[in-house]
């Protein structure tokens, strides 16, 4: 897979790793400040993972993301955040 990095579209500052069709890329920081607290108690327990996670796997981030913005999950999106922090905490 061809990797390589790009600025931040949003702040142009920061570069983005991009691997990948990334249409719009943001740096970590640009696309945290959108998040807001999470009210749910199992949804905030399950998106308690470590920051280092989230800074490496922009997959992570964009879960989040849509979890923020539409207010649920699919099993399969469930299921694939589940794989992914496994595997990354693994690799730690």
């Amino acid at each position: 897979m061809i990797a390589y990095k790009q600025l931040c579209a949003r702040c142009k500052k920061n570069m983005v790793l991009i691997t990948g069709k990334v249409r719009f890329p943001l740096c970590y920081d640009c696309e945290t400040k959108e998040w807001k607290d999470i009210k749910d108690p199992k949804m905030k327990k399950f998106f308690d993972i470590p920051e280092e996670l989230y800074k490496k796997s922009s997959f992570l981030r964009s879960i989040k993301s849509n979890y923020l913005r539409f207010g649920q999950l699919s099993e399969k999106q469930i299921v694939a955040f589940k794989s992914t922090v496994e595997k990354l905490g693994k690799e730690k």
